[in-house]
């Protein structure tokens, strides 16, 4: 049939004669194409009486279905509800039924067919699967599939909910197969952002804990990552709602909460004896000890949103957690009477906001975020215990300033340099945290700081900037061979779909001779495939043009429903006079500066990432230290000094001939 279609092609002189088919004229009119006759094939094996013959086709099935033309032939022959009705019916063995599950989730991967389809039998049969299953291959896919169909729809949400042990799915989480810990962590993900916030809570509360153990027991790959970030942003985004909520001055716990601070930190006598004016006036003279800038009537301080009434109640816990360093926090600056008094409350509302900024509270997950604090997952709590911490960090830093209070905001950068230097360094627990921020003192940022600026000074001298100029195209030269390696390498990409995250794998990588980029779909497990196994390929030549962002047509496809994080990963390249592309998305930042980097050398153009730059400053600084090394601590002039006029006689050299002689 396929010689039959290439002659008539080839005597019409069509152009693309992959763009044609033939079609039967009468009946259903269906095209004749090699996917259909493979759909056909395999839609029969999979039903045939041969046991054997049914776990090649379904296995052949498992491969062949991320293939879109042949999953619109197989799905045009209701080959999915077979599929549906060979796992209700559950005769086959782990085997076959591993087979049939890939085949039906590579099927639905499509969009095709509506998830909301499918029947309680058959999502019973697959919560059973990860439940009560001992197979890990179909425990894989069972998770992938019970994912899909919890942010396909609430009414699937809630039948999976019902179905399937949260005990299970936690205990999945401790088991050493790290693609089953993957996969169940994101099944866990889709039920906490699908769930209600009570619902929310006591799943936070069970996976908190165990994320712990699991964090303290193996090495995290960057799939956790990114569901351990999101754990982090859904469970802190629950403040939200406070911090972006003023004080109710008229509120009579929110009253009863600032006197009750104001009670806890100053002795005082029976107020009922005292008369209104006198109450009011010594309530007044205790609010501003309290640090409070509107003495009068405190509660106007925490009208401005963020903080708003997540600064109150910081301060209460802090207040009730912590009552000995509370007071003495109050009564020692209090009682201060040579102006560097720290005040509590102003300086709690600013902690607080910084901690809002450092731990991105309100700010919604971004689809490739991966940035977790471990110590997150030991915290109960972690904006109250930090804030604990924090609070006291900040007067033992006012007053190794010896600040005022025009010193303020000083202070407060001083302060909150050395919290996001300290959780740069991913402590693990509260207790770490404690000891990393306090020996980080305000002399200890001093000379960071001095170092850093001297660093910067020395890089700026003319005649370094002039050596920095000759050394540039050698190290240039450098980075461009390091990216065409990298491409050399290839690197595994994803193809990032609305529904979920998880998604079908592809690999590319440019041939060792730089003259042809390979690509081809993978498995998972597939680690650095040969180029041989990947079937596709574009001459370099036939590259045109390497677009990024919006620009990209997968971008445009989806014009306003990608995120700016997924536009920032996005890059395609055009060839064939740009009526082709191919289109990427990149693992991370990283992957998308090296790639549109090499592509760009490949295109004879220059490089122009971020990544570049970094890199290209960091081998200067490392040449230049080098090649000044013997000049340390000697002062580099601005300029050349003046060479001096040659000598009028050169009698003073001594003359070795006469010596010879």
């Amino acid at each position: 049939m396929d010689y039959i279609l290439f002659l008539f092609v080839f005597s019409w002189n069509l152009p693309g004669p992959d763009n044609y088919a033939l079609q039967y004229s009468e009946g259903a009119q269906m095209y004749i194409t090699e996917s259909g006759r493979r759909a056909e094939d395999l839609f029969k094996g999979i039903q045939s009486s041969d046991g054997g013959v049914r776990c090649d086709s379904l296995k052949e099935l498992a491969s062949v279905s991320r293939d879109v033309t042949f999953a619109q032939e197989f799905i045009s022959r209701d080959g999915h509800v077979l599929l549906v009705k060979i796992v209700e019916d559950s005769k086959e063995n782990n085997q076959i039924m591993t087979y049939t599950l890939t085949g039906f989730m590579e099927l639905m991967d499509h969009g095709i067919v509506s998830w909301e389809n499918l029947s309680a039998v058959f999502i019973k049969k697959i919560a059973s699967f990860v439940n009560k299953s001992t197979d890990e291959a179909m425990q894989q896919v069972s998770l992938d599939i019970l994912e899909n169909m919890v942010l396909s729809s609430r009414k699937l949400f809630l039948q999976v909910k019902q179905e399937v042990t949260m005990e299970r799915l936690i205990a999945h989480l401790q088991v050493a197969n790290q693609q089953i810990q993957t996969k169940a962590m994101a099944l866990l993900m889709a039920l906490l952002q699908t769930a209600e916030d009570s619902d929310r809570k006591v799943l936070i509360l069970l996976l908190i804990f165990d994320i712990n153990i699991i964090l303290s027991s193996s090495p995290v790959q960057d799939e956790m990552a990114h569901y351990l970030y999101v754990l982090q942003s859904v469970t802190l985004n629950h403040l939200e709602a406070r911090m972006r909520t003023p004080l109710d001055c008229y509120s009579q716990e929110h009253r009863e909460i600032l006197h009750g601070l104001r009670q806890a930190a100053f002795e005082t006598e029976s107020e009922n004896s005292l008369s209104h004016e006198r109450r009011r006036s010594l309530c007044a003279k205790e609010f501003k000890k309290l640090g409070f800038s509107n003495n009068s009537n405190p509660g106007q301080d925490l009208v401005r949103t963020p903080p708003g009434l997540l600064a109150l109640d910081t301060m209460f816990y802090f207040a009730n957690r912590n009552p000995d360093a509370y007071s003495r926090f109050v009564l020692e600056n209090s009682s201060r009477e040579d102006k560097h008094e720290c005040p509590f409350a102003r300086s709690s509302i600013q902690l607080t906001l910084i901690l809002c900024e450092i731990l991105r509270i309100g700010e919604p997950p971004s689809e490739t975020g991966s940035n977790y604090h471990p110590i997150f997952f030991s915290q109960d709590r972690l904006l109250d215990e930090l804030f604990c911490v924090c609070i006291q960090l900040l007067n033992k830093t006012w007053k190794e300033m010896r600040a005022t209070q025009e010193d303020f905001d000083k202070v407060m950068q001083v302060v909150k340099e050395q919290i996001t230097r300290t959780l740069s360094s991913k402590p693990t627990s509260l207790e770490l945290f404690k000891n990393k921020v306090n020996a980080l003192n305000y002399s200890e940022i001093l000379k960071l700081r001095q170092t850093e600026r001297l660093h910067q000074e020395e890089t700026l001298a003319p005649p370094v900037l002039e050596l920095k100029e000759r050394l540039k195209p050698e190290l240039l030269e450098l980075i461009r061979q390091q990216r065409l390696n990298r491409l050399c390498q290839g690197t595994m990409f994803r193809k990032i779909s609305s529904r979920r995250r998880q998604d079908k794998l592809w690999y590319c990588r440019l041939s060792p001779n730089h003259k042809m980029l390979h690509y081809g779909d993978v498995e998972e497990d597939a680690e650095n495939p040969a180029i041989e196994t990947l079937q596709e390929k574009i001459p370099v030549a036939d590259i045109k043009g390497l677009l990024t962002g919006k620009d990209c047509p997968h971008m445009k496809e989806n014009k306003g429903k990608q995120t700016k994080e997924v536009l920032d990963l996005a890059f395609s390249i055009t060839y064939d006079v740009e009526e082709y592309s191919l289109n990427f998305i990149a693992p991370s930042r990283t992957d998308f500066c090296l790639w549109t980097d090499g592509l760009s050398v490949l295109l004879g153009r220059d490089m122009s990432s971020e990544s570049m730059r970094s890199e290209l400053e960091i081998l200067l600084s490392m040449e230049i230290k080098l090649r000044l090394l013997d000049l340390e601590n000697v002062p580099i002039p601005e300029s050349a000094p003046i060479i001096p006029k040659p000598p009028s006689n050169y009698n003073f050299c001594y003359d070795f001939s006469q010596t010879e002689q």
